[in-house]
């Protein structure tokens, strides 16, 4: 009797191990399926689809690390963040030695703003991975945006040691340096940026600006021809070659630059605004009243459109002040005043014209505006002495 009992139970023992072992097996295959399923899904970029087939995968094993590092992906890229982050914590949870999580973690944290934990995270993959040029890189975006450009330094040399033609690092080596105050090393990594790619506009933006800063003028405006002829279609292009050789103090070359800007591009106010700056100043620094004509001549247009703006309008009426037409300089100088933004120094010119004209209180106003907006201590001292004759 005994032995047909054990052999029954035994039997039993073996069944239920089969089916248990069927289930598994069964289980293991649903879950890789939702796996496939999610990573196709993301492959097309359907959120939704990779979503719902990761969610199911993880009904089946929740412990999955894979699963949750997937789903956490798929919910950075529809924008559900704080979805992202629960998940992608808890695949850091499940492997801590992981740093794939570390990283879409701190892609999260940037898409919301949050640089300083985004750095945080990308300083966590760095340690378990710290030769990979590309997450060195995000670091040191991370720390740029967070406002510690000097801590950003380290890791960018260290992504442009392991990657000598990784462009966009040394840019922002070139932007952290100048900003920590070491503008020969940063105009190094901006230049070499451009020698890598010659058509990497924003660096050769940055190189112009620090050429001209450290008046290398010749050098800025090469860089900006350079600009100019790798993008032919913007004025704005053209107009700071322009504005470079005045800033130079090479008023031909500028007038001509600007002329050149204002035949090829007729209804680009700017053009004219720049040209008559460029002759306002000539006329002023040589008494020139030729080059004072010629300023009044490319401003009167822009003047004298729908929509003025304040500067062309500031412009314009110290070229009549200068001109000797105090009442038209007034009208012009109040327009500019009406407009944002305002040079203070055209609350002192239309204190001039409105003084000429025996309009004390416009002048008035206009002193107090000037001196507001300067501060007393910075104020010209005769302005302040024409103000206290007008109180």
């Amino acid at each position: 009797m005994k032995r047909p009992l054990i052999a029954s139970a035994t039997l039993a023992v073996l069944m239920a191990g089969l089916i248990g072992a069927w289930y598994a097996v069964r289980q293991e295959r649903e879950f890789q399926q939702f796996v496939a399923d999610g990573n196709a899904a993301l492959g097309r970029d359907d959120t939704y689809g990779a979503i719902e087939a990761f969610s199911g995968a993880l009904a089946l094993r929740d412990d999955s690390m894979l699963a949750h590092l997937r789903r956490g992906d798929a919910y950075r890229r529809r924008g559900e963040f704080g979805s992202a982050l629960r998940d992608l914590r808890q695949a850091t949870t499940l492997d801590p030695s992981a740093p794939a999580p570390k990283e879409l973690s701190g892609d999260v944290n940037v898409a919301m703003g949050r640089y300083t934990r985004a750095a945080e995270d990308y300083k966590a993959f760095v340690q378990l991975d710290d030769r990979s040029p590309r997450l060195l890189y995000k670091l040191a975006i991370a720390l740029y945006r967070s406002g510690q450009a000097a801590e950003a330094i380290a890791p960018l040399k260290e992504a442009v040691r392991l990657d000598p033609r990784l462009v966009e690092a040394y840019y922002l080596l070139g932007v952290c340096l100048r900003e920590h105050g070491d503008a020969d090393d940063a105009r190094d990594a901006l230049q070499r940026a451009v020698d890598i790619n010659p058509a990497f506009a924003v660096g050769r933006e940055e190189l112009a600006a620090l050429y001209q800063a450290s008046g290398r003028h010749r050098d800025a405006v090469d860089q900006l021809e350079a600009l100019a002829a790798l993008e032919p279609t913007r004025v704005e292009r053209l107009l700071s070659i322009g504005l470079a050789y005045a800033d130079w103090g090479r008023t031909d070359s500028a007038i001509l630059a600007l002329a050149r800007a204002a035949e090829r591009y007729p209804d680009v106010t700017a053009v004219r605004v720049a040209l008559g700056r460029v002759w306002l100043e000539a006329a002023q620094r040589d008494d020139d009243n030729g080059a004072l004509d010629k300023a009044i001549q490319a401003l009167q247009p822009v003047a004298s459109s729908t929509s003025p703006s304040a500067e062309a309008m500031a412009l314009y009426g110290h070229a009549l002040l200068l001109a000797g037409e105090p009442s038209r300089a007034e009208r012009a100088l109040l327009s500019a005043v009406g407009k944002t933004p305002v040079d203070p120094a055209t609350f002192r010119h239309l204190a001039d014209a409105a003084s000429r004209l025996g309009h004390r209180s416009t002048a008035r106003d206009a002193l107090q505006r000037y001196v507001a907006l300067v501060g007393e201590d910075d104020a010209d001292s005769v302005a302040l002495e024409q103000l206290s004759r007008l109180q």
